[in-house]
């Protein structure tokens, strides 16, 4: 990764998982900066992602981790019929709109995190098999999972990047900070 997660993260374990988690959030948005709707939208490679539908499809995901931890419904409802919509821009859905969504996400799982009374906490998790047999995970669980889902993504859109226009991370970076 091409950032440092901040040093004030350390000693505090939801502080550091908060600021991991974060830090690879930025790959997913550093990964959009300066593109046009259409090229968001474009898939480059024999994939079928793009980059507006990775960046729905993590902050889709986040959403539904978090609904689970408190045990409620996502706010949107996947299944096989429809698990691929979660990786397109669909309607009237904009890369702006799916950011400010997750922002909006990304500052509830802060909250949730942040006031629960132990990491340890567990939630039940539905019968599936894609699913830990043990058919519970710790809010800690759930941290990690959240920083590997979205690392991985930031991988995949770090990819999608470069082969839209040649920009590395390590250029987003730079194009970022010369935004702030």
């Amino acid at each position: 990764m091409v950032t440092h997660v901040a040093a004030e993260a350390q000693g505090d374990e939801r502080g550091a998982l908060l600021a991991f988690l974060e830090e690879q959030r930025g790959g997913i948005r550093r990964a959009v900066l300066g593109l046009s709707e259409e090229q968001a939208r474009t898939r480059p490679s024999a994939s079928e992602l793009s980059l507006g539908g990775l960046l729905k499809h993590v902050a889709e995901v986040e959403q539904m981790w978090l609904a689970r931890a408190k045990q409620e419904p996502p706010a949107v409802r996947r299944d096989q019929s429809n698990w691929h919509e979660s990786f397109l821009l669909v309607g009237e859905e904009t890369v702006a709109s799916q950011l400010a969504h997750w922002e909006q996400v990304a500052a509830e799982t802060e909250k949730y995190v942040r006031s629960a009374p132990s990491l340890d906490d567990t939630f039940p998790l539905p019968p599936d098999p894609w699913f830990p047999p043990e058919g519970r995970v710790s809010l800690r669980w759930l941290c990690l999972h959240l920083i590997r889902e979205t690392a991985r993504h930031a991988g995949h859109a770090d990819i999608l990047r470069e082969s839209l226009d040649g920009k590395t991370a390590f250029e987003l970076v730079a194009l970022e900070r010369q935004e702030l």
